[in-house]
């Protein structure tokens, strides 16, 4: 499914590139120019939409709302209040058959995510979670995404294989 260029409408520094990336911020009562506007909104829109298409009956999506950067659409409020829109404005939900979100990393840690996926065999090494990373796929060390990376493998006692332009 091809989704429009979130950037279009501006608002984040993740989005446009007058915007710079902020270094990690410990308060999650200001949340930060790395906010995408309405992006999970948008992403959980395209696939409810998909879902009743193809007749699925669960979406997954990989909010967490314990090491994150304060983002409103990582919430469970916000993900209890998709579930009511699923029920009650889709053909599926009028059908009392609507798709059931599932978020099965919302309450986890970093560390607990980290561990689940090496569990399942995750290579890590294949994944950057960066909001600032360079053409080389180079982690900045700086960043909130960075902060919570670090400290997530350090919790974990895994061995971080990110790149990191700083040291971790």
């Amino acid at each position: 499914i091809k989704i429009p260029d979130l950037g279009v409408m501006g608002g984040s520094s993740l989005t446009q590139n007058n915007l710079d990336v902020p270094n990690f911020v410990d308060n999650k009562n200001i949340i930060p120019t790395t906010y995408v506007p309405c992006r999970n909104l948008i992403f959980l829109s395209f696939a409810c939409a998909y879902a009743e298409v193809i007749g699925a009956n669960k979406i997954y999506i990989g909010v967490n709302a314990i090491d994150y950067s304060g983002y409103p659409d990582c919430r469970a409020e916000f993900i209890n209040s998709m579930q009511n829109v699923i029920n009650i404005g889709t053909k599926m939900g009028s059908e009392n058959n609507p798709a059931i979100l599932e978020t099965p990393l919302i309450n986890l840690s970093k560390q607990e995510i980290i561990t689940l996926g090496t569990t399942l065999g995750v290579d890590y090494s294949l994944s950057v979670s960066c909001y600032n990373a360079n053409n080389k796929l180079e982690a900045c060390g700086k960043c909130d995404s960075c902060y919570y990376r670090k400290k997530g493998f350090i919790e974990a006692k895994c061995k971080d294989p990110t790149l990191y332009l700083t040291t971790p």
